[in-house]
């Protein structure tokens, strides 16, 4: 199982971002995916998911109307779209195979928020 995250930066508040997933090792259409985050000093938390086929999503309160999880299963990738960014979201951004925690984590991407 390999996943590997990219897309992250640095971006002013208000600003967004498109983070990516590309997924490989697995049957990528059969498993729920997940988004999480870790704030530097602070623990993991949870962001979003979405089932296999892509059609149900569910969103942490603080990203809830912000955030956009998606996937592409032709492709093997998994999407975060970020908008109206906060500097309360700079974190080391995972993403997940499978609900919850998930099971498999990629090495991450880090967003800054900073003006």
């Amino acid at each position: 199982v390999q996943l590997e995250e990219s897309g992250g930066g640095m971006v002013h508040p208000g600003g967004s971002l498109r983070l990516s997933c590309a997924a490989s090792g697995f049957t990528f259409s059969t498993y729920y995916m997940t988004w999480v985050r870790q704030a530097p000093g602070k623990g993991a938390e949870w962001l979003s998911v979405i089932n296999p086929g892509g059609f149900s999503t569910y969103y942490a309160d603080p990203v809830k109307g912000r955030f956009t999880i998606s996937r592409d299963n032709a492709k093997n990738t998994l999407y975060l779209q970020m908008k109206r960014l906060k500097p309360e979201d700079t974190a080391l951004y995972y993403c997940a195979r499978g609900g919850y925690w998930g099971d498999y984590w990629g090495q991450g991407t880090q967003v800054t928020v900073s003006s």
